[in-house]
This record gives structure tokens, sequence and C-alpha cells, in this order.
């Protein structure tokens, strides 16, 4: 395994107590409430917030990206991409849910009970939002809150390839972030979405479960509407989403047919649609939308495909070498043009990555290429590269000087 690549055992535990507080009294009244030593401490740490954001608190000063909470253990942080133990007496699964109960609805609670998890956002005050899935495991509750900073960074701050910006300029289609969760797909759109809250008049609608990134009002004006909250289902908030006059739509996660018809329905209709899909690459993109039909619709839903999709940017999230930052974002790019068009129309999704290769005058880039460009740029290390590379002999040939060729598809 890559030097980088760290079990949790070879890591030092955290000492919450030590960087997780501003102020000391703050620190004792909210460890006694979690500890339940006292009715007054208690008391006095409700007054001061709810006892969970001790640990978010911690998170932020360190700049971990996730907090874990299982029951018979101590808090755990993700620190560039490793996971790492706190200095802190294991939870109960009861201490676990009074945390969390402490900072959801009545209605939010009844659902965790009836589903066993639960999603939702949490602001610590004049900090950052956490974004939590609280799960029952073995009869007992677990928490795993992913950490969303206040802070929207643009392309440049994020390490983003710059067509990014050309493809944030479409006025009209649907474009996809494909990616396996903790990829920074919500980062990357969140980028995009507030490019065009700079530079474009226009109106912004999304559609969030749970609302992650809070965006204000620039040259656009954007509503957000959470799930569960706002609206009461996906169901709902697609079906009144025409009628909100929008000209730029975030959908979320592509998760079921009736979310993709509805982004390719506005997408149809001149309207900019951004979701998310589940998967590892633009080819395997088109597989995950195809399997969300019958065999018979498929024929229709390519056409769909080819007249309406703009771009799908596939992303790994890689820990990063560079002294400024921890990880990094890693990015295959498709950009539909008339080589594109042919292969989907002709169920040549396969060979979709040959055109990636062919076209990088056009900002398109496969993983290869775009994994060389963050050796050479010492963002990654080679191992790492090679670890996470879909074929690690091209990406060595690639590193010698030789270039696997691609050609154009229009024939």
């Amino acid at each position: 395994m890559d030097a980088k690549m760290h079990h949790e055992e070879d890591l030092n535990p955290i000492d919450c107590h030590s960087i997780g507080h501003d102020e000391a009294e703050e620190a004792a009244a909210e460890a006694a409430a979690m500890a339940g030593e006292s009715g007054d401490g208690k008391a006095s740490a409700k007054s001061k917030g709810p006892v969970i954001n001790r640990l978010f608190r911690a998170c932020i000063k360190m700049g971990a990206s996730d907090l874990h909470l299982k029951a018979g253990s101590p808090p755990r942080f993700r620190m560039a991409g490793d996971i790492r133990k706190a200095q802190e007496p294991p939870l109960t699964s009861k201490e676990i849910e009074d945390m969390i109960f402490e900072v959801i609805t009545e209605t939010q609670k009844k659902y965790f009970f009836e589903h066993g998890a639960l999603d939702f956002a949490h602001q610590v005050p004049g900090l950052d939002r956490f974004r939590l899935n609280v799960f029952r495991q073995r009869g007992a509750t677990s928490v795993a809150a992913r950490r969303v900073t206040s802070k929207i960074a643009d392309f440049e701050e994020l390490h983003l390839p710059p067509i990014l910006k050309e493809v944030a300029k479409f006025h009209q289609g649907l474009i996809l972030l494909a990616g396996i969760t903790g990829s920074g797909k919500s980062t990357t759109i969140a980028a995009m979405l507030n490019h065009i809250n700079k530079t474009r008049a226009c109106h912004i609608v999304t559609l969030e479960d749970p609302i992650e990134y809070i965006f204000q009002d620039e040259k656009a004006f954007i509503n957000q509407r959470e799930i569960g909250i706002d609206v009461k289902d996906f169901h709902q908030a697609l079906k009144y989403l025409m009628r909100e006059d929008p000209d730029v739509v975030l959908v979320g996660e592509m998760r079921d047919r009736d979310t993709f018809e509805a982004a390719v329905h506005a997408a149809e209709t001149g309207h900019l649609v951004l979701g998310t899909i589940h998967a590892s690459s633009a080819s395997q993109t088109m597989t995950r939308i195809l399997d969300l039909f019958p065999e018979e619709a498929r024929a229709q839903v390519r056409q769909a495909l080819m007249f309406n999709l703009k771009a799908v940017i596939a992303q790994k999230l890689l820990p990063s070498i560079h002294p400024e930052r921890s990880r990094v974002p890693c990015c295959e790019i498709m950009i539909t043009n008339p080589s594109i068009r042919k292969l989907i129309a002709e169920g040549r999704d396969f060979e979709i990555t040959t055109v990636l290769k062919s076209a990088t005058q056009e900002g398109m880039q496969d993983f290869t290429e775009a994994l060389y460009k963050l050796v050479q740029e010492e963002y990654i290390d080679i191992r790492v590269a090679l670890e996470v590379a879909p074929n690690p002999d091209e990406l060595k040939m690639r590193m010698k000087g030789i270039r696997s060729g691609g050609r154009a598809l229009l024939g």
C-alpha cells in the first residue's frame, strides 16, 4: 500500500479537548453534559449550543473532512483521507442519540425511527455546515458527518480543469457530475453554480437532500429547496419545478427514472440542468442511465442523451503531496461533440474514451491524461496515480512520453 494510505493504527490519536475549544469553560460544560455528570452542567452546555458542536468545532479547527460516531468507540475524524481516533472515552448509543436528537425536529426523529436512517444538515453558528447521515447498525446508532465549508471555493482554488468554466457557460442542456460518494461532486457543482451566480443574471433553483452549500445572491438569484423541509419529497419538488420559472436547475442525484426524465424534460425546454450520478467514468455514466430504463425504452433514452447531454465530468478525490492542499480532484471530462453523439446513438459507449484521448484540444481528457498532469504538476505521487489508474501500463507509457492515440469517429 502507498505510504500516504495509512491504516488508522499507524496514526497518533487526536486530543479533541486541546484543539476543539476556544474557551475552556465551554469545553468543560459540554463535556459534563455529554457524560451526564450534572443537570446544571447540561443546562449550561445547552445555553451555549448543541453538545455535538464541540466535536464539529474540533473537526473544523483540525481541517478534517468527516466526523464518525459509533457506539462503543471514541469519535473518529477523517484527515487528508485517513481516519484518526480521538482521545476520548467510547460513546454509548444513547449519548450519540442525545446529541443528534438535540439538533433535529420531531418529524425527522420519527422518520429515523421508522426507516433506520436519516439525512440532514446542521450549521455550526458562524462556522461551517455539516451533512449528516444517522443510521442504525447492530441495534445501535452511528453517525457519518461530512464537513461543508462555509466558503464556496472557485475553480482555481479547487485546482479544477479550466474547461469547467466554459462548461458552466452553457445556457441549455444536461451536465452530469459522476463519481463515488466522497469524490467531491458537490463541491465541484457548487463552484459551477457560484460561477453562474456571479456571471449571469438568471434564476437558479436547487433541489437538495439536504442543502449543503448556502449561496448568496449575486448577479443571479437562487432558491434552494430542501427535501423533507421545504417540500415533501423529490416527486413533489420535480412536479412544481417548471412552475418556478428557473433558468438553471440542480436536481441532485440521478437516482431513478422519474428524476432523469424530469431533468431531460427541463433540458429539452431550454433550461440548464446539473445533476450527479454514481459512476466511475463517462462511459459508465451512459450504462448507469440506461439501467434505469427497460430495454424497450433505451433507444429513446439514447436519443434524448444525444440531443441534450452537454458534458460529463467524472471525478476522483486523491491524496496530494502539494504543500498547500491535502487532497486534489482528478477529472475525466467528456464534452458532447459530433463524435460523442455518434457513439451514443450507435450504442458504442465503450469507445468514448477513444474520443476523450483525441479531443484534448476541445478540453476533453480521460483519467490517464488527468493523472499524468497531476503527477507532472507535483500534486500527486506517481504511486497513488498508478494505484487508481484505470490502466496502469498506459499511464507508465504516458509518463515516458508515449501517448496512446485516439481518433475522431465521425465516419
